[in-house]
């Protein structure tokens, strides 16, 4: 455990129930907003896009809407937004919805004012990792899904179809100057995301408890953030409706783009953006639930982090926890009470000899975070979760 860390956060987070009412009020970066939504239909359907541009004409900020971003972010699709907001003269970028369109804010942003391809500012895989010459215009990040915390940081995980990889990318530059974290438009989210996004919240915090690199402040953060999921996600799942539950699922994955930040997620990351880089139809949260059994038990059979899996074993309610395989006890008994402990890579199209495909995919794209492990993880052990994992 660490007594040290840096944290800079420059966001200006507003959270609470019906905060978006009030965003004309608040601080705007600029005159001329790109306002990125999802190519989807909720933002639309849900009155979420007509109020958010509602206030921001009240602030005398013109819009421009781009309607383009998918479950899983692609390159061109950033370079086709980049250039959006070039020819339409845009200042700063409203991204309104979930992670994959925050997470391509901050792309957009750097790419709106940089030369050449994403790829060239892309760190790892076949990136060229060159640094960004000018800084990203600014970012006003209204998230209206829980599970990234991507409102807190300015990186995000894009994918390149040509190479088969899913790459974060971002930069301290590109962290949002404003969120809003508004519960009450987390209402509609569907049942099976409710869950997907929640542990994906889960996981940005067990994660950062398992990593060597935890603080004092980022443990006591993520403890905070793992127990209101285990206490308010399966209410969140069974009654949508349940504003509650839905804030405390929202502060969980807000805590969790601050947790990042102080300490870094470990390999379950890397290993589930492999999955999702070959197998693009694949939910995020879905793919970090079906890994995240067999990954813990990685960690618990090498006895590298036992105290952290007691810890957070407590923090989802087992308060007489005494030894790391609890934590899996409570684990899969989350997974059960929220239907998603049932989940197959099978039905995904994965096949089992793509074992060792996915584990070096997971180096390749995001060795990093292998860095964070509590202990060596071999790109075999690697294969071997994804083995366990299969059904």
């Amino acid at each position: 455990m660490f007594m040290n860390f840096n944290f800079n956060n420059p966001t200006n987070l507003f959270f609470g129930a019906g905060m978006l009412n009030n965003l004309s009020t608040m601080p705007m970066p600029g005159k001329k907003a790109m306002v990125l939504i999802s190519c989807g239909k909720s933002v639309k359907e849900n009155g979420y896009l007509e109020r958010t541009l509602k206030q921001l004409g009240k602030a005398g900020v013109e819009t421009a809407v781009f309607d383009k971003i998918m479950e899983n972010p692609v390159k061109e699709v950033i370079m086709e937004g980049a250039a959006f907001a070039r020819e339409n003269k845009c200042d700063f970028i409203v991204a309104l919805g979930g992670g994959a369109v925050i997470d391509s804010s901050s792309a957009i942003a750097a790419m709106a004012v940089n030369d050449g391809d994403l790829w060239d500012y892309v760190c790892g895989g076949t990136g060229k990792g060159k640094p960004l010459v000018n800084k990203g215009i600014p970012i006003v990040a209204i998230t209206t899904t829980s599970g990234t915390g991507s409102e807190m940081n300015g990186f995000g995980v894009i994918s390149n179809l040509e190479t088969n990889e899913k790459i974060g990318f971002g930069d301290q530059s590109l962290v949002p100057v404003l969120a809003v974290t508004d519960p009450e438009l987390m209402l509609t989210i569907p049942t099976k995301y409710t869950a997907y996004q929640g542990f994906d919240a889960l996981f940005h915090n067990t994660e950062v408890m398992m990593s060597k690199g935890i603080n004092i402040l980022s443990e006591t953060i993520a403890l905070s953030a793992i127990g209101c999921i285990a206490k308010y996600l399966p209410r969140a799942v069974q009654n949508g409706k349940d504003l509650e539950a839905r804030e405390h699922i929202a502060y969980a994955s807000t805590m969790a783009g601050i947790t990042m930040q102080l300490t870094s997620v470990v390999a379950q990351h890397s290993m589930e953006h492999s999955m999702s880089a070959y197998h693009h139809n694949l939910p995020h949260g879905a793919g970090l639930i079906m890994i995240s059994k067999a990954f813990a038990e990685f960690f618990i059979g090498k006895h590298a982090c036992d105290g952290q899996f007691i810890k957070m074993a407590k923090a989802m309610g087992m308060e007489d926890a005494d030894k790391p395989e609890d934590f899996i006890t409570a684990l899969v008994k989350l997974q059960e009470d929220c239907g998603v402990a049932d989940l197959k890579m099978s039905d995904f199209g994965f096949k089992p000899d793509e074992a060792m495909i996915l584990a070096k995919g997971a180096r390749s794209m995001q060795g990093g975070l292998f860095e964070a492990n509590p202990c060596e993880m071999t790109d075999e052990d690697c294969a071997g979760i994804f083995e366990k994992s299969y059904r």
